[in-house]
C-alpha cells in the first residue's frame, strides 16, 4: 500500500488513461478546471475560507488541525466516491489540487488505503493553467473561414471535421453564436477561464498534419474572450471566404432561431437597438410579433453585414479565395472546400 502516488509533470498527466479527480473546493472548480474531471472536494468554499483565515490568523498547526476536524466525518463518503470514479484497468486516478500540496497529497492517501492506484500532478491546476497559456502562443498552421451570417460555417466546419480536417469549434466550446442572439437555446457559457481550458485542450487534440481550420471571429464570443496569442495568430493566417445568397441565409437562420419564440428574439433585438437604428429595430420588431421570422433575419442581417465587412477590412490580408456555395449541402461544400483549397495555409 501506497500513501502517495508518484508525480507527473503535466504533459505527462493529460496522457494518462486514468479518471481526473480534482479536490479543490465546488467555487475553484466553477471558475476552470481540467476538462472532463470529476470534482470531489475536500473543502466546500466556506470550509476552504476558514482554514484560509485560520492560517494567515493562528498559523499553519491550527490550519492543519481545523481541516482534519472538517474532513474526519467525510472520509467514508469520499472512499465511496473514489471507489465508483476509478474505472478497473485504466492507470489508477489522476489527483490534483491548486499547487500539488496537502489537498492533494491527503485524497491520494486515502486512495492508498484503498488499494486504489494514483498519480498525482505535480504542481497541481495551477501548473496546468501554465501549460494552457503556453499553448496559446504556439505557432500553429491555421487556415480561417469566413463568411456572412447565415452562410453555414460552423456547420461547414463540423462536416469537415466529420472528414477527418483538424478543426476546433470556437462557438461550439463557448456555447455561443457569435452575436446578440447567439446564446440563445444553448446552455451557459463557461467561465473565460474554463474557455482558455477547454480551448488548449481541443488544440492538443489537432494532431492532424494539415492546417487546423477556425471560424473568423470577433476577440470575444458572447462574453468568453479568445486568448490574445491565438486571436493574434487568426488575424495574421490565411483565410478563405464562402458565400451563399440572402434568400439561403435567412432560410438556415429560420431555421435556427425560428422555433425559439417571440420573447427571446425581441429581447435580443431590443439589445442591439441603438446599433440597428430606430426604423429598422422597428420593422424587425413588427415583424417577431408577427412570427415573421424571415423579415426579422432580412432587417437585422443589414447590420451583421456591415459587421462582417468591418471585421474583414481590418484584417492584414483579405480572404485569399472565395467560394459560392450556392445551392450545396454541407458535404458537398465540405468536398469542395478540401479539394479546391488545401494549398490556401
Amino acid at each position: 500500500m501506497q500513501a502517495e502516488g508518484p508525480r507527473l509533470p503535466i504533459e505527462d498527466f493529460l496522457e494518462l488513461d486514468a479518471p481526473i479527480v480534482d479536490v479543490r473546493s465546488p467555487g475553484e472548480y466553477q471558475q476552470g478546471h481540467i476538462p472532463g474531471a470529476h470534482n470531489l472536494p475536500l473543502f466546500t468554499d466556506a470550509e476552504r475560507a476558514a482554514v484560509g483565515t485560520t492560517y494567515k490568523q493562528e498559523g499553519r498547526q491550527s490550519a492543519v488541525q481545523l481541516g482534519l476536524e472538517l474532513v474526519g466525518p467525510k472520509l467514508a463518503t469520499m472512499a465511496a466516491a473514489l471507489q465508483a470514479i476509478a474505472a478497473p484497468g485504466r492507470d489508477g486516478l489522476g489527483i490534483h489540487c491548486w499547487r500539488g500540496g496537502m489537498r492533494s497529497a491527503s485524497v491520494a492517501w486515502l486512495a492508498g488505503t484503498l488499494e486504489l492506484p494514483v498519480v498525482l500532478l505535480e504542481g497541481g491546476y495551477k501548473r496546468f493553467r501554465h501549460w494552457v497559456l503556453a499553448e496559446m502562443e504556439k505557432p500553429r498552421h491555421l487556415l480561417v473561414l469566413g463568411g456572412r451570417t447565415g452562410t453555414g460555417k460552423t456547420d461547414l466546419l463540423l462536416e469537415l471535421q466529420r472528414r477527418g480536417a483538424a478543426v476546433v469549434d470556437l462557438e461550439g466550446i463557448a456555447n455561443h453564436r457569435g452575436s446578440s442572439f447567439g446564446g440563445l437555446g444553448l446552455p451557459p457559457q463557461p467561465s473565460n477561464e474554463h474557455y482558455e481550458n477547454l480551448l488548449a485542450i481541443a488544440l492538443r487534440q489537432c494532431t492532424s498534419d494539415g492546417p487546423l481550420w477556425l471560424e473568423a471571429e470577433s476577440a470575444q464570443v458572447g462574453r468568453c474572450r479568445i486568448p490574445a496569442g491565438l486571436w493574434a495568430q487568426m488575424g495574421q493566417a490565411p483565410a478563405i471566404e464562402i458565400q451563399r445568397p440572402m434568400a439561403e441565409r435567412v432560410e438556415r437562420l429560420v431555421a435556427v432561431y425560428g422555433a425559439l419564440g417571440q420573447q427571446p428574439l425581441r429581447e435580443a433585438t431590443e439589445r442591439i437597438a441603438r446599433r440597428l437604428g430606430p426604423q429598422r429595430t422597428a420593422l424587425a420588431l413588427g415583424a417577431i410579433d408577427q412570427s415573421d421570422w424571415a423579415e426579422a433575419c432580412r432587417q437585422m442581417l443589414d447590420y451583421y453585414d456591415r459587421c462582417y465587412d468591418h471585421d474583414l477590412g481590418r484584417r492584414s490580408q483579405p480572404p485569399r479565395r472565395q467560394f459560392d456555395l450556392t445551392g450545396l449541402n454541407e458535404a458537398d461544400a465540405a468536398a469542395l472546400l478540401l479539394k479546391e483549397a488545401s494549398g490556401e495555409a
